[in-house]
């Protein structure tokens, strides 16, 4: 008993493991793994739900109200009153003051999702149908990523979530992210960073997360993109800045044939 416990505990409070993925029968959103994301559930805890919840009440109870004091039984002659001036103004004032209220928060988060600091790590990533494909321009390293079949994956590798090759950044450092198409629209989603992203054809958008955990994340395309749409996952292993370094010179000798088709690729369309 004393073990199932400690098994109990040590789940609950290993963070990252349950910020990694979506979990069956998940109501709320993954455990926040930078500040944006953190910022966005206390807007919505603290903020957002609070609002919605006493919205959804008052409306229920007037609803009520209304079928209870005014049904024909009670009100065998029924009022010809057309119009309530001070009622009017008040559902017309309260709302917009509601909106205000959720605006001026919600844009002082937007902004700083699209205020990029500088970069310690750029990355590019291109949608194509169906998987994705990175490049780290700094390092010249340039591959692709596939989701893993069910037949082929691996004990702990998640089903539609897992891939063959993962996106590796180092943690605490601000990663930059630029995100176009190759096809057809695609969106670069990452819900334990709080980023998302479309990918657009011939245009390059950019977004920025600063990972504060250590682990395995796990997002998808979030853009309807074709019969394979749902099978282009995205996988992001957050490192300590060692392994990101030891990963960095393993990478450019793995990934070398990439780089130089690419520019072979580059050359030819020059001429």
């Amino acid at each position: 008993m004393n073990k199932f416990l400690f098994i109990i505990l040590a789940v609950l409070t290993n963070s990252h493991a349950l910020a990694d993925q979506p979990k069956d029968w998940q109501l709320g959103f993954q455990n926040a793994a930078s500040e944006t994301m953190r910022d966005i559930v206390n807007f919505h805890d603290n903020l957002l739900l609070p609002i919605i919840i006493a919205i959804s009440v008052f409306v229920l109870f007037l609803m009520i109200y209304a079928c209870i004091r005014f049904r024909a039984s009670a009100n065998p002659v029924p009022s010809k009153r057309t119009h309530n001036v001070a009622v009017e103004v008040l559902w017309t004032l309260i709302p917009c003051l509601i909106l205000i209220v959720m605006a001026v928060p919600s844009f002082k988060i937007l902004y700083k999702q699209d205020t990029i600091p500088k970069a310690e790590v750029t990355v590019k990533a291109v949608g194509y149908q169906w998987y994705w494909g990175y490049e780290y321009p700094d390092e010249n390293i340039i591959f692709e990523s596939y989701m893993i079949e069910d037949k082929d994956l691996k004990e702990n590798q998640p089903r539609l979530l897992a891939v063959d090759n993962e996106l590796v950044v180092p943690v605490n450092k601000v990663v930059k992210v630029l995100i176009t198409a190759n096809d057809v629209l695609h969106a670069w989603a990452l819900p334990a960073f709080g980023v998302k992203r479309d990918a657009v054809p011939g245009r390059i958008n950019e977004t920025w997360f600063k990972a504060e955990k250590v682990g395995t994340y796990y997002g998808q395309c979030s853009e309807l993109c074709g019969i394979k749409h749902a099978f282009m996952p995205i996988t992001v292993r957050v490192v300590s800045e060692e392994e990101y370094n030891e990963w960095l010179m393993d990478a450019k000798v793995k990934f070398a044939k990439g780089v130089i088709e690419e520019d072979q690729f580059k050359k030819l369309a020059s001429k």
